[in-house]
């Protein structure tokens, strides 16, 4: 069964709308034979993102970058998920205040260099969630996973 990884970070109430949205649209009932799997950034093993068929990435933008918490997920996997993982699509969503560039060409760099395919277009918040952002997050979540049923 194919496998879905979400990798998030969450640490403000806006951000848990997000992802809880992604989540939701990603485990619909219609999307079938699909595992998805949620792990917060500290904690995602370089096993589990091996062991992944795509990807949603979730993050706060702060200071312009993505979380210290999703770039330590990278750090700790990248030269193992390196050739072993092309080609596999992924989506993101990005909470931030201001000047959410920097987040957006960093994890472009990321994903470049791993050779992913982009699954979706990227979702990018400012402030509280509207019902309209929350609606792209649901349907960044369901792309993403409905792109792996078999």
């Amino acid at each position: 069964m194919p496998r879905l990884l979400i990798v998030h970070h969450t640490p403000s109430p806006h951000c848990q709308e997000m992802f809880e949205a992604v989540l939701a649209g990603a485990t619909d009932p219609e999307i079938d034979g699909v595992e998805v799997v949620r792990r917060p950034a500290l904690t995602v093993s370089s096993v589990e993102m091996l062991a992944a068929d795509g990807y949603v990435l979730g993050t706060p933008v702060n200071l312009g970058y993505v979380s210290g918490a999703l770039k330590h997920a990278f750090d700790q996997s990248y030269y193992q998920l390196l050739d072993s993982t092309r080609g596999r699509p992924f989506g993101v969503y990005l909470h931030g205040n201001e000047g959410t560039e920097g987040a957006v060409r960093a994890l472009d760099g990321i994903t470049a260099g791993l050779g992913w395919v982009r699954a979706a277009e990227t979702v990018i918040v400012s402030g509280k969630p509207t019902k309209d952002d929350l609606e792209a997050c649901w349907n960044l979540g369901a792309t993403v996973a409905a792109g792996l049923m078999e």
